[in-house]
């Protein structure tokens, strides 16, 4: 008995050897090191490109979020007016008429909730300027989660950097929401993005 365990815990072994051997050979015989070594600077782009899509994707869901509890307030409390500058944090600019349209059409429809889905970043060059902007579907949901439709909106958006670092971070703002008149670019001139 004790010979046919040895035998089978053999046989066993050199299954996964051979089958670690077959991974390897699949794999171009590379190990990691050799896989990172071997990358290019479009794997990094593509990966910078992933992150500004989920930032702005998050950003665009915060305020619809924010903007949907806010408008269901009574708009006079302290809670309200604390949302309401929680918004205009998302905004390089924010005056009376920065969340107009926005506000209408969810007041309009009597909005919820909001899923926001297919978010797709891209550039408008104008002029001298490049102009950042967010192509997204939005889900409007009223009473009882009832889907009150899906639209397609765009959002424009700017990265500015932090002077007091030395690393290259930037803060994320929105310019415009729910417009499709592209802003002046906000960069002084000189300066680079």
């Amino acid at each position: 008995m004790k010979t046919i365990n040895n035998f089978l815990f053999f046989i066993i072994l050199i299954g996964f050897t051979m089958t670690s051997c077959v991974k390897k050979e699949e794999n171009g015989g590379q190990s990691d090191l050799e896989k990172l070594r071997n990358t290019n600077n479009k794997t990094v782009k593509m990966d910078s490109t992933q992150a500004i899509n989920s930032i702005t994707s998050q950003k665009v869901q915060d305020v619809l979020d924010l903007s949907t509890l806010y408008l269901s307030g009574q708009r006079n409390t302290e809670i309200d007016t604390a949302i309401y500058s929680k918004i205009e944090k998302y905004f390089q600019k924010s005056d009376s008429t920065t969340f107009k349209d926005l506000f209408k059409e969810l007041e309009s429809l009597n909005v919820k909730k909001v899923r926001v889905s297919n978010l797709n970043v891209f550039q408008k060059i104008k002029e001298k300027d490049t102009l950042n902007f967010a192509k997204f579907n939005v889900e409007y949901f009223g009473d009882k989660n009832k889907s009150l439709g899906n639209f397609e909106r765009n959002a424009q958006y700017t990265l500015v950097s932090k002077p007091a670092q030395k690393s290259k971070e930037f803060k994320f703002y929105f310019v415009k929401f729910y417009s499709d008149a592209p802003a002046k670019d906000s960069t002084a001139s000189g300066v680079t993005k």
